[in-house]
C-alpha cells in the first residue's frame, strides 16, 4: 500500500491549493479516504473523508463550504480542494485509508498560509 501527497504550498490568506492523493498497491475503488491535517503541536485531527464511491462526504466544521473532497477511482486518485484559506490552516495533510485495524499513511504534504 502506497499514498503519495502532493500539492502542498505557500499561498496567502484567501488563496486556494489542491491537494493530490495518489494511491497504488490495493483496490482503491473499495475503501473510503481520508484527509488528515497536523499543524506544529497538535494533534492529528481529521478534515474530510469520502466513501468508496464517493457518494458520501464528512467535512471537519471548521472547513465545511470552504474545502472540498472527491476522488477519481479510473486514476486511483483523491483529491481535497482547499479555498478561502485562512493561516489557520497552516499543516501537513496526510491521506489516509484503514484497512481493517490497519491504517496506512502518506508522507504528507505542507500547506502553510502567510501573507
Amino acid at each position: 500500500v502506497q499514498l503519495v501527497e502532493s500539492g502542498g504550498g505557500l499561498v496567502q490568506p484567501g488563496g486556494s491549493l489542491r491537494l493530490s492523493c495518489a494511491a497504488s498497491g490495493f483496490t482503491f475503488s473499495t475503501y473510503t479516504i481520508h484527509w488528515y491535517r497536523q499543524a506544529p503541536g497538535k494533534e492529528r485531527e481529521l478534515v474530510a473523508r469520502i466513501t468508496s464511491a464517493g457518494g458520501t462526504t464528512y467535512y471537519q466544521g471548521s472547513v465545511k463550504g470552504r474545502f472540498t473532497i472527491s476522488r477519481d477511482n479510473a486514476k486511483n486518485t483523491a483529491y481535497l480542494q482547499m479555498n478561502s484559506l485562512k493561516p489557520e490552516d497552516t499543516a501537513a495533510y496526510y491521506c489516509n485509508v484503514l484497512m481493517g485495524l490497519h491504517g496506512y499513511w502518506g508522507q504528507g504534504t505542507q500547506v502553510t498560509v502567510s501573507s
